[in-house]
């Protein structure tokens, strides 16, 4: 008998209802009651950043790199394959895409940046998540002080030692001298748990199974280290890449057209032992590095499928958006150049996907999107009102939602020392300022007949209309703040 449907039984409505309250059930229709559990239930936001990754991957069609997490990844995600980040060195752009802000002549100038120093009265982007009932927990380098903006996060952890990491007999005994680095890389027959990014991986797999339990919504940022120098990795990730298979890139020169102001002497690198410490490095030296960056990249590949594997073993993956981006991208000898902190494309272009469930099946997106712009998306995401008068990015929510048109944005601003860049169209364009956004240099690229930067136009007659205009766009998009003092720091490599 259908008790609902029988109204002329009084006893069957009374044992309809105390049938309910034994249960603790509220009767209502089961359709009815699995939508508004969806409607309740906030989605998980896993945050992996990737210190000093490249786009050179093949989901980015790059055929020589072994990647198959990331590519796994890249085929449920919503793919951008023209990426900016906002300043070409660690801790300047994870304060950027943490904030949601543009850097200035005078604020994010170099890897050693502070948001509570620099930008105090900034709602980061774990604070907004913390806020709004959300679990949030830093594990690896997230920002780059373990401990800057504290209260944004429930917990904070890092693996010991984590400036570097050697298991070799020979680099332990090169940084036993004080003040004296290991080797820029090493290979060994170690367990991958004893590298960091074992580490920070094993770290995140725990608490996944924690946050599970917990039921609690979450904000999950795994910040892994690798291919970040040295570059440290088990024998088994070298094997991958024979040196006799290693090339030397077609850019490996520095034009004369090109303003000195753009090369540096990549002291990063200097300060490994065994680089010379002026000059190029040799042939040799270079194709090492080369390789030791690709096994990396294949290392840390292996440590995000562990974590990735575990949110799918949860459960979690189904309520989960996981957002991957690299802090910036690395040059590898093309310009002659190694490390970071330049505008060419190399340092700027970094990797960025979103994997949304339900909605994200691995298109790729050509529209030019900064980092500024994901703060403002995962709130947009996850139903977060934005702080007020903070952000200056735009969402991309509307390129997930496959609609395209509803995003005026398509251009990015990257900044590096004195150096600003205007990346639009197919033009990279970069103006050296004064503190009065007066420019004493410039470079002009076009990218759809000069991909590697070779050829600086800024100088041609020819191309003196769109300096102009560029320049004029510059100005106009570079943030109302650009030219304000009002912090000052340390400019340091």
């Amino acid at each position: 008998m259908n008790l609902r449907n029988n109204p002329s039984s009084l006893h069957a409505k009374i044992g309809y209802v105390l049938l309910c309250f034994l249960l603790g059930y509220s009767c209502k229709p089961v359709q009815k009651q699995e939508t508004e559990t969806k409607v309740k239930q906030k989605p998980n936001i896993l945050f992996i950043a990737v210190d000093d990754l490249r786009p050179e991957l093949n989901f980015y069609g790059a055929a020589h790199i072994s990647s198959p997490n990331l590519d796994a990844l890249a085929a449920e995600s919503l793919v951008f394959d023209r990426a900016y980040c906002s300043v070409p060195t660690c801790g300047a752009s994870r304060a950027s895409i943490l904030t949601g802000t543009r850097p200035t002549r005078y604020r994010f100038l170099t890897h050693d940046v502070k948001v509570d120093e620099e930008i105090p009265e900034a709602v980061t982007l774990p604070e907004l998540f913390k806020a709004n009932g959300y679990t949030t927990i830093s594990n690896g380098k997230v920002l780059h002080h373990k401990n800057d903006r504290k209260k944004a996060w429930d917990e904070i952890w890092r693996p010991e030692n984590t400036t570097t990491k050697y298991l070799t007999k020979e680099n332990k005994s090169l940084i036993a001298v004080p003040n004296q680095r290991g080797n820029p890389f090493e290979s060994s027959t170690a367990n991958e748990s004893e590298y960091l990014d074992g580490q920070i991986a094993t770290k995140g797999i725990a608490d996944l199974k924690k946050l599970k339990a917990s039921g609690k919504p979450f904000f999950l940022a795994m910040g892994f280290m690798k291919p970040h120098l040295p570059f440290n990795a088990p024998q088994k990730y070298w094997d991958t890449y024979p040196i006799e298979n290693i090339h030397l890139p077609e850019s490996y020169q520095q034009p004369k057209t090109t303003p000195s102001k753009a090369f540096h002497g990549f002291g990063e690198l200097r300060s490994y032992h065994g680089v010379p410490k002026k000059g190029p490095v040799t042939d040799a030296m270079a194709k090492k590095l080369i390789q030791g960056y690709y096994a990396c990249v294949s290392f840390v590949d292996a440590q995000i499928g562990r974590v990735l594997q575990e949110l799918e073993t949860s459960g979690l993956a189904k309520n989960t958006i996981v957002v991957l981006w690299g802090d910036h991208g690395w040059n590898l000898g093309e310009h002659q150049l190694w490390c970071k902190h330049c505008t060419f494309e190399t340092s700027l272009h970094s990797p960025l996907v979103i994997k949304v469930p339900g909605k994200t099946k691995g298109n790729h997106i050509a529209n030019i999107t900064e980092f500024i712009d994901v703060y403002p998306s995962l709130a947009e995401l996850a139903g977060l009102e934005v702080p007020e008068n903070q952000l200056e990015g735009e969402s991309f929510v509307s390129l997930i939602n496959n609609t395209p048109e509803k995003r005026q944005k398509n251009y990015a601003i990257s900044k590096y020392k004195d150096a600003v860049t205007l990346i639009q169209g197919n033009y990279f364009y970069t103006e050296w300022t004064d503190h009065k956004g007066t420019a004493y240099s410039r470079m002009l690229f076009d990218h759809s007949t000069d991909p590697m930067e070779l050829d600086n136009l800024a100088e041609r007659a020819t191309h003196q209309d769109i300096v102009k205009e560029m320049a004029k766009v510059l100005r106009e998009k570079w943030g109302a703040s650009f030219l304000v003092n009002t912090i000052v720091t340390t400019d340091a490599e």
